[in-house]
């Protein structure tokens, strides 16, 4: 058996007055799905100073990275995924959107909304929603 492709990312999940920052990907073969924002880990960077530069790349803005919520492990059908995603909130200006084609704040009502990427919504289920959604201190 073929040996599947291995990728491993950051995501960050923003969060403001009780909603989460989610992105639609304006590419590729998941273009249209919703995703926590965030990117691959390049060589030498922790996860926290990843998802700083992949947040400023992607959307023009500094963030506070804050504790990992959770690590998705993900069988896509090209490649696994291990993807850890930290809580974080907005240290400066607004999300500008460099790379997607869409962007929502969802409360905890709203999640379902949209078509999340596998992963993302795995993620989601394995938060513990109520620290989760509490306010970072």
């Amino acid at each position: 058996m073929e040996q599947k492709k291995q990728i491993e990312v950051v995501a960050a999940v923003i969060c403001e007055a009780g909603r989460v920052f989610a992105t639609q990907r304006g590419y590729g073969e998941w273009k249209d799905w919703w995703e926590f924002p965030g990117g691959k880990m390049e060589a030498g960077e922790t996860p926290e100073e990843a998802l700083r530069r992949e947040i400023c790349e992607e959307l023009a803005t500094e963030i506070e990275v804050g504790p990992l919520l959770t690590t998705v492990d993900y069988d896509y059908p090209k490649f696994h995924l291990t993807m850890h995603c930290f809580r974080c909130r907005l240290a400066s200006g607004r999300p500008t959107l460099l790379e997607h084609e869409a962007a929502r704040w969802l409360d905890r009502t709203e999640l379902s909304t949209v078509c999340w990427l596998p992963a993302d919504k795995v993620a989601i289920e394995n938060m513990d929603h109520d620290g989760f959604w509490s306010p970072i201190p």
